[in-house]
């Protein structure tokens, strides 16, 4: 897949995240919903941008990948 594709893909499920997040309205941080997706989106976008996300068939998978393993995205 295309990375603009996965790039579309994984923008949408954080703002579905961050949108039902919201209407919970609990939070474990300080940070608001909308402001830890778009810290988060940023940082798998410099992912998928650099090719560490290639192997990956939708933005959805991208998505619950970094969910269970933090690692996708740190150093």
């Amino acid at each position: 897949m295309q990375r603009d594709e996965l790039i579309s893909q994984v923008k949408n499920e954080y703002a579905r995240l961050a949108s039902e997040e919201s209407s919970v309205q609990q939070t474990t941080t300080d940070m608001s919903p909308d402001a830890f997706y778009e810290q988060l989106l940023g940082q798998v976008i410099e992912g998928i941008s650099k090719g560490q996300f290639d192997r990956f068939d939708s933005g959805i998978e991208i998505v619950e990948a970094v969910a269970n393993d933090k690692s996708w995205i740190e150093g």
